[in-house]
C-alpha cells in the first residue's frame, strides 16, 4: 500500500522536525527531481530526512559547524547542497 504525499503534507511534515517553510519546498523538490531520474520512489519518513538533511541560515552558519568548509564549492565537493531559491539558506545532506 502507498500513499501519495503532495508539497502540502511534506512541508507541513518537515516543519514539524524543524525546516522552514521555504526549506522543506525546495527538499520536496529536490526529492522529487531524484525520483524521475532515478525512477524509484521514494518512501516518506520525515524523521529520516530530518536525520539526513540540515537546514543551515546560510554558508557562514555551516562553517562554524564544518572547519574544513569554506566555500560554496567546497561544501558541494563533499555533500549534497540544495540552495533554496530567493534566500542564502541552504539544505544539505550531513556529513
Amino acid at each position: 500500500m502507498k500513499d501519495t504525499i503532495n508539497i502540502y503534507h511534506f512541508s507541513d511534515a518537515m516543519i514539524e522536525h524543524g525546516f522552514s517553510y521555504e526549506g522543506a519546498k525546495a527538499l520536496f523538490e529536490y526529492f522529487e527531481q531524484y525520483e524521475q531520474e532515478t525512477n524509484e520512489e521514494m518512501e516518506f519518513d520525515p524523521i529520516a530526512f530530518r536525520c539526513s538533511f540540515d537546514e543551515y541560515e546560510n554558508l557562514q552558519e555551516i562553517k562554524k559547524n564544518y572547519k574544513n568548509i569554506e566555500t560554496l564549492e567546497d561544501l558541494q565537493n563533499h555533500t549534497t547542497v540544495i540552495e533554496i531559491p530567493n534566500s542564502d539558506r541552504l539544505i544539505i545532506q550531513a556529513f
